[in-house]
């Protein structure tokens, strides 16, 4: 039963890494429609409302079973929490939204990932102590960084999207820091909401000042949107709280690697986006410095 569960819950984040990896293609399809704020205030209010129909159906299931919870648990930790984590997520997201549009599908999979390697690097600042796997795993992804995004060029020096989607990796560092933070503190689809709902607010206030949103845009990206809000925020995100129960840290987080293959995959097979042998190499490269980088060590004697 046990075995059953463990597989179940990890057939669950493949799942939700699919999702992922499939959103690039849609966010890339998006970005041709409409800005990146736009395009991020859209699928995040639909975020909220897919959020908020879930506590909604939980609260009711609550209800037939005789418990009397307050609907909103640690309401001042919630919101600072919230804030914060949506904070961080919605400069990560809008980052990522503009280098997409500017670069494959597979770059911006390979790279948003760098953040798997990134957590345990800046975890330094917290008190831990990586280890000399942990230090090979980045030098093996800068290699690949380097193969992905600048063999063959004349000029060492990545372009405007290429940069926005290395900041977008460590800005969601800096939100998975803040999310392990304060999730053991607050009820994790709470916590979800209220993240969603700063990054809603937020992309909606730079819509209205950097862009002007007009409803051709929406109605061009309207699948593009719902994909994002629905399936991407909504779902994949609710997959991975109920996969993340009770199944190894590990386990997951190479499940959840596979995302940036996903995204790959997706853009060869839906847009037609081609990468050279080299460029493969160096996906190869961070992909098997993202993985390596979850492995358990050694047990020393």
């Amino acid at each position: 039963m046990e075995n059953k569960k463990q597989l179940r819950n990890t057939l669950m984040l493949v799942v939700a890494a699919l999702i992922w990896g499939t959103a690039f293609v849609a966010q890339s399809v998006g970005s041709g429609y409409m800005g990146p704020y736009t395009f991020l205030a859209s699928r995040s209010w639909l975020a909220c409302a897919f959020l908020l129909g879930l506590m909604g159906v939980r609260r009711a299931g609550q209800r037939r079973q005789g418990k009397r919870l307050p609907f909103w648990l640690h309401g001042k930790t919630l919101a600072i929490g919230g804030g914060l984590c949506g904070i961080a997520l919605f400069a990560a997201s809008a980052a990522q939204q503009m280098g997409i549009g500017t670069t494959s599908t597979a770059k911006a999979g390979f790279m948003t990932a760098l953040y798997v390697v990134l957590v345990p690097v800046c975890g330094i600042f917290l008190g831990s102590r990586p280890g000399v796997k942990l230090w090979a795993c980045v030098v093996v992804s800068v290699v690949g960084l380097y193969l992905l995004c600048l063999a063959g060029r004349d000029s060492l020096s990545l372009t405007g999207g290429e940069w926005q989607l290395l900041l977008c990796a460590f800005l969601f560092t800096l939100q998975i820091l803040l999310v392990n933070h304060f999730s053991p503190q607050l009820d994790g689809i709470q916590l979800s909401f209220a993240q969603f709902f700063t990054v809603s607010v937020l992309s909606t206030v730079f819509m209205f000042v950097f862009e002007q949103p007009t409803p051709e845009q929406f109605a061009g990206a309207a699948v593009s949107v719902l994909y994002c809000g629905i399936m991407s925020s909504g779902v994949a995100y609710t997959l991975q709280i109920v996969g993340q129960q009770e199944l190894d840290p590990t386990i997951a987080s190479l499940a959840m690697c596979l995302e940036s293959v996903f995204s790959a995959l997706a853009g060869w097979i839906i847009l037609g986006e081609t990468l050279t042998g080299t460029e493969l190499a160096g996906c190869g490269l961070m992909f098997a410095a993202i993985v390596a980088s979850q492995l358990p060590d050694p047990k020393r004697r």
